[in-house]
């Protein structure tokens, strides 16, 4: 077995892209897999190799246990990782998402295995910043569903489907309870460029609290808004991939 082979457990699709100078990471949101990124591989090619991450509790991994805290995630994570390291990287994360991509970035920096050349992170407040809701996953079904739903988050297929959403609902929940149970794991400022983007009409985050993420990186940092609200990366993927490929080519 290769060390490319041993690293694709945690990575859905293909793992590397012959010629690609870079890997970019993909972290996707609650309840999300890998998937969520499928139609960008084609377009940040030649440039950019993409490898979204496969949690698991989902999808190819549906069969496994769903993670629900932070430090049970990142060393195995990291560790899973570790063969696809062999180019320079950069790390993207949408809603929680962004909150394991700011770990990742950390742990591998502080394992010496390499920062990346920038961090993505996307529709989340930033690590420092506290909730400003009371938290969801200790919710009951009844209740738990509908508020997750009213983010736009899960699919309408799988909403009038109930034996689907009584095979997702763990690791939805698990999920949320990953990300509302998080406190940062270190304090120190990254060492990489920081690009921040979100939705002018996200529910669960302001332009204002994105930009506090420019608190977290010793580097240069950069704020993107485009049109709608949570998942606004679906409707706006083509300017959401111009802004990637562009942060990319200066890094």
């Amino acid at each position: 077995m290769t060390s490319l082979q041993l690293g694709t457990a945690w990575v859905g699709g293909p793992a590397d892209e012959t010629g690609a100078p870079l890997r970019l990471f993909c972290f996707a949101h609650a309840g999300g897999g890998a998937t969520a990124y499928r139609t960008w591989r084609e377009p940040l090619l030649p440039r950019v190799a993409l490898a979204p991450v496969q949690l698991p509790g989902r999808e190819s991994r549906l069969r496994e246990r769903p993670l629900r805290s932070m430090d049970d995630l990142i060393a195995p994570l990291c560790d899973g990782l570790l063969p696809l390291l062999d180019r320079p990287f950069a790390v993207f994360g949408h809603s929680m998402g962004a909150a394991i991509a700011f770990e990742v970035a950390h742990e591998l920096a502080r394992r010496g295995w390499g920062a990346p050349v920038r961090l993505f992170v996307s529709g989340r407040r930033p690590p420092h910043l506290p909730a400003r809701r009371p938290p969801l996953h200790r919710l009951r079904d009844e209740q738990f569903v509908p508020a997750v739903s009213s983010l736009n988050g899960i699919p309408r297929e799988v909403l009038d489907a109930p034996d689907i959403m009584a095979l997702v609902l763990p690791t939805l929940r698990a999920d949320f309870e990953l990300n509302e149970t998080y406190c940062p794991r270190r304090t120190d400022l990254l060492r990489c460029p920081v690009t921040a983007l979100t939705g002018d009409a996200d529910p669960e985050v302001t332009a204002d609290e994105m930009a506090a993420w420019r608190d977290t990186t010793r580097s240069s940092f950069d704020l993107h808004v485009f049109p709608g609200d949570h998942f606004y990366l679906r409707p706006a993927r083509d300017a959401v991939l111009a802004t990637v490929l562009d942060a990319l080519g200066g890094a």
